[in-house]
C-alpha cells in the first residue's frame, strides 16, 4: 500500500541543501512525502524560497520573520505579507512567533511582529505559522487576545512546548505539527501532550535541516524523514500507520486549503 504524507515545515533553502535539491526532493517523493511546504524566514529571502516552489511540483511556500530575526530585519508589514500572498504556491504566513530562549531582549519587537503577521493571516485566510520557545505564557495570552479580535487559523510547527499552551491553541481550533523531537527518547512528556491532542488537529514535518529523528539523529534532517516522525506518530495516537498517514493528510488539506486546492501538485 502506498501511503502519503506532507512535509508541512522545512527549510530548502537553506545551504545545507545547495546543490543537491533536486535529489532531496527525490528522495521525499519516493518515501511518500507528497508535498513539502517550504518556509521563508526572513523576507529578504523570499524570491529564492518562491523560486524553489516555482521549480519543483511537490513544494509549497510560506513567508514571515522569524522571531530570533526580528531585531535585525525591517519590519514586516500586512501589507507585505498579503503581496506575497497573490502568488499561487503561497500557501502560509510565518514563520513567526516568539523565542525568548536565544532572544528574549528582543521580547516586544518579536510580539509587535507578531502581531502583524497574524493581521496578515487574518485577512488572506492563509494559515499562520508560529515558532513558540521559552514564551508560553505570553504566546497563549497573545494568540487568544487575537483571536478575540477576529479569527484566524494556525499551526503550532514543531510544537515542543508545555500542555498548557497546547490546551490554548488546541482551544482556539489550532494545529500541533509533529517534528523530529517527538520521536526523541527523552520526549514522553511531549509524546503524551499530541496522545491527548485530538487526531484531527495533527500535522507532521521535519523543520529540516534541523532536528532529524531517529535514526538519522545528529545528522541533516530531510524532508523524506517525515516518514519516521509520522511513524512515530501513529503509535503516540494510538493509531494504525496507513489511517495515521491519512488523517494527516486530511487535516494538512482542512488547513493549508490553498496547497489542498492547487491543480498541478505531484499530490
Amino acid at each position: 500500500m502506498h501511503v502519503e504524507i506532507t512535509d508541512s515545515h522545512c527549510h530548502l533553502d537553506f545551504p545545507d541543501f545547495a546543490g543537491e535539491l533536486p535529489q532531496v526532493i527525490d528522495r521525499a517523493v519516493a518515501a511518500g512525502v507528497t508535498r513539502m511546504v517550504t518556509i521563508c524566514t526572513k523576507l529578504r529571502s523570499e524570491p529564492a524560497v518562491r523560486a524553489i516552489a516555482e521549480a519543483h511540483a511537490p513544494v509549497f511556500y510560506a513567508a514571515g520573520t522569524h522571531p530570533m530575526s526580528v531585531a535585525s530585519e525591517p519590519m514586516a508589514s500586512a501589507d507585505d505579507l498579503i503581496a506575497l500572498a497573490a502568488h499561487p504556491k503561497f500557501v502560509g504566513i510565518g514563520e513567526t512567533g516568539l523565542d525568548y530562549h536565544y532572544t528574549s531582549d528582543s521580547a516586544e519587537v518579536q510580539q509587535t511582529s507578531l502581531r502583524v503577521h497574524i493581521a496578515a493571516a487574518r485577512q488572506t485566510g492563509l494559515p499562520l505559522i508560529i515558532h513558540a520557545r521559552a514564551a508560553d505564557d505570553d504566546m497563549a495570552q497573545i494568540l487568544t487576545e487575537e483571536y478575540r479580535d477576529g479569527a484566524f487559523s494556525c499551526v503550532m510547527h514543531c510544537f515542543s512546548s508545555g500542555a498548557a499552551l497546547a490546551r490554548a491553541a488546541l482551544d482556539l481550533d489550532f494545529y500541533l505539527s509533529m517534528s523530529g523531537i517527538a520521536a526523541f527518547p527523552k520526549s514522553q512528556e511531549l509524546r503524551d501532550i499530541f496522545a491527548a491532542a485530538p487526531r484531527d488537529r495533527i500535522l507532521v514535518e521535519t523543520d529540516a535541516p534541523y532536528l532529524a529523528p531517529p535514526p538519522h539523529r545528529g545528522r541533516r534532517n530531510e524532508p523524506a524523514y517525515t516518514l519516521h516522525t509520522a511513524q512515530r506518530g501513529a503509535e503516540v495516537m494510538g493509531m494504525d500507520w496507513p489511517e495515521f498517514a491519512a488523517q494527516t493528510q486530511a487535516n494538512f488539506d482542512r488547513l493549508f486549503t490553498k496547497a489542498a486546492a492547487y491543480k498541478g501538485t505531484a499530490a
